[in-house]
């Protein structure tokens, strides 16, 4: 290895180990904070490493909050969502890509438009008609307008668009039909859109605060940010509940996205190359 690529490898390395440095150190300065009592984490300057070390943070906040309930709901949503996601994203991102039939193209241009307009832009023409429907302070509600998103469409589409068409062309031979084509050819072959497609829905999911705060109106409704939000009431903001809900809220994203990791990289690495 000559001088020159040994600096080049130093550089690289030094470049990941600070960008690891910046995106990292937040996450391990609000778990090391849920350790230390609120007169600490108040303290000016600021400890990074507890000097007291303490778990009654946990313990006060689920005696404040909720959080079992607010936990199920959320996980339960999420899920619901990660399932539709899958399965609705991926056969129309099958119908985009392989088959062909009037007016696909505008069709497929208004998923992409779709892509281009702010979820703020239309949560309240979404709100007016989840209430018109009696569906506010309900799952249904909350699941409703995301149970399928045009990222997901987009992403399926091209992925199975890099497929072989030979694949498909030997299965209609043998006389599958569009659906058994689907389930048994191209679905097998989406493992890492798939598992792309489901982190993204999971965490947008597990992190969504503003519609499920507009819908939601009872505390047995709450998801997890929005019963969190609790904690921000007239009496102060409590710092140490806060990042200890923070932990809690962050621990089972880190967790999916280590065991998909190998997955999402693939996924995010093949989706759309030709």
């Amino acid at each position: 290895m000559t001088r020159t690529t040994r600096r080049q490898r130093a550089v690289i390395h030094l470049g990941l180990s600070l960008g690891l440095a910046l995106v990292a150190g937040p996450f391990l300065w609000t778990a090391l904070s849920s350790l230390k009592p609120e007169r600490e984490i108040r303290r000016d300057p600021p400890t990074f490493w507890p000097e007291t070390w303490t778990l009654g943070n946990f313990a006060e906040l689920f005696g404040r909050v909720d959080l079992g309930t607010a936990f199920a709901n959320s996980m339960i949503i999420a899920l619901v969502l990660v399932a539709t996601n899958l399965l609705f994203c991926s056969m129309t991102g099958y119908a985009f890509a392989k088959l062909s039939f009037r007016g696909k193209n505008l069709a497929f241009g208004l998923v992409l438009v779709q892509l281009a307009i702010p979820a703020i832009v239309v949560m309240m023409p979404q709100f007016v008609l989840i209430a018109r429907l009696g569906m506010v302070n309900t799952f249904i509600g909350i699941i409703l307008p995301t149970l399928v998103t045009p990222l997901g469409v987009f992403m399926m589409r091209q992925f199975i668009a890099d497929l072989p068409d030979e694949l498909i062309d030997a299965a209609r031979v043998d006389g599958a039909r569009e659906f058994r084509v689907f389930f048994t050819i191209i679905l097998p072959l989406c493992g890492p859109a798939l598992a792309t497609l489901g982190l993204i829905t999971f965490l947008g999911s597990w992190n969504n605060f503003l519609w499920p705060a507009v819908v939601a109106q009872s505390e047995d409704m709450y998801t997890l940010p929005v019963a969190l939000n609790i904690l921000n009431g007239n009496e102060g903001t409590h710092y140490n509940l806060l990042v200890a809900g923070s932990v809690v809220v962050i621990a089972p994203i880190l967790f999916l996205f280590v065991f998909l990791q190998r997955f999402f990289i693939q996924g995010i690495a093949t989706t759309g190359l030709k």
